[in-house]
């Protein structure tokens, strides 16, 4: 039996060349970044350091990047702050966003009375972008999009660019988790007039526990966490030096090897869905997955033709032979309802099939896939 990770999409595997740059902050600068002292300075000087290498790749403003817990954290940051400091009444977004915003508006409704409206999905999983134009002329209320550049359980791309021309014609903020997205596309922030990202370390091979937000300067939103002024004055709490030159790390390599891994990466995914389709005569794919430019190239949402008694057993199956992978986002693993994402756009009959989400990184092989194939072809006709 081997041992194979096909679950990058809920976390990935750190780079060695990370674990490296940890290790040095750890050993040699431990020193508070708010201390005068020298041992301060240096860590401070750090975190700088990295603030302006993550401005310079999504050609932002340093003072624009700002160092969080991850990802739910610069999601919630956005969303609350957007409507206690910027008037915001009416959030749009979609009902297969991941639940970092999607709790948090629901939240929001029910602490601030605002309206939250969703956006009509297309079959595939894709926004109506001209339900989204109707919605922003619906009426003269501060409106607040919020759309994920990748989804994150199926893959499809939003037209990030078609949405920020919508938003800023409407008089409209715009906020996308981007967390599926950043290490793995390119971003400019000149081009793409977005307001809000989001971003987490550990989904490009860095760091958990460290991501940041994206928050264009002069927007007018206050502190989130109050207590010290760090993250000039925005971020209260002494920051994770190590962790922070962990996700610069993790981001410079990102994008210093964006286009030999993205074509490697694709080449596995596309292998797969090939191999998979001669495999098993019937399967589907979720989302927008065999269409390449509307979908991101680390992931497959796959719908296996199975009965209900092979789907019962089929991730537990998957995890005795060494595969891991996931029947949705690892983040509501625990949960007994199943994919919101899928029950949004399958017919009944498909979601009586069991979906898994394959997700790919430099680190597999396609002997990987070979032997993936290899298992799912047995247990079919098992």
């Amino acid at each position: 039996m081997k041992n194979v990770y096909f679950d990058s999409a809920a976390t990935t595997q750190i780079r060695p060349e990370v674990v490296d740059r940890i290790k040095k902050a750890l050993e040699e600068n431990y020193g508070n970044p708010s201390s005068t002292h020298s041992y301060g300075r240096s860590s401070k000087t750090l975190i700088e350091t990295a603030r302006k290498t993550i401005a310079k790749y999504l050609n932002a403003s340093p003072q624009e990047i700002i160092f969080t817990s991850g990802g739910t954290e610069a999601d919630n940051m956005a969303l609350r702050c957007s409507v206690r400091d910027l008037g915001v009444t009416t959030i749009i977004t979609s009902p297969i966003e991941h639940h970092a915003v999607l709790h948090t508006v629901e939240q929001l409704r029910l602490e601030s009375d605002i309206k939250v409206t969703y956006v009509r999905l297309q079959p595939c999983g894709t926004p109506d972008y001209d339900d989204l134009e109707a919605l922003l002329k619906a009426d003269n209320s501060k409106k607040l999009v919020s759309l994920m550049h990748v989804n994150n359980e199926i893959g499809n791309i939003l037209d990030a660019d078609k949405v920020a021309t919508l938003c800023k014609e409407y008089g409209a903020l715009f906020h996308s988790d981007s967390v599926q997205s950043i290490g793995h596309f390119e971003w400019d922030v000149q081009k793409t007039s977005v307001d809000f990202l989001a971003a987490a370390a550990h989904k490009f091979h860095g760091p958990k526990g460290i991501g940041f937000a994206f928050i264009r300067k002069d927007s007018g939103l206050k502190p989130l966490i109050f207590g010290g002024s760090q993250e000039r004055g925005f971020r209260a709490g002494t920051e994770a030096v190590h962790n922070v030159v962990g996700l610069e790390e993790a981001f410079r390599l990102a994008y210093e090897n964006l286009e030999e891994e993205k074509t490697y990466v694709e080449g596995l995914k596309m292998y797969f869905m090939d191999e998979l389709k001669k495999a098993i005569p019937g399967v589907k794919f979720n989302g927008n997955c065999h269409e390449t430019t509307k979908s991101t190239y680390t992931l497959v949402n796959v719908c296996l033709p199975f009965d209900q008694q092979k789907a019962l057993m089929l991730l537990f199956h998957m995890d005795l032979k060494g595969i891991a992978c996931s029947r949705g986002s690892a983040c509501q693993s625990g949960s007994s309802k199943g994919s919101h994402v899928l029950r949004a756009i399958l017919s009944d009959e498909d979601l009586d099939k069991p979906s898994l989400r394959f997700s790919f990184s430099k680190f597999n092989t396609k002997e990987e896939i070979d032997y993936l194939i290899q298992v799912l072809h047995e247990y079919a006709n098992s």
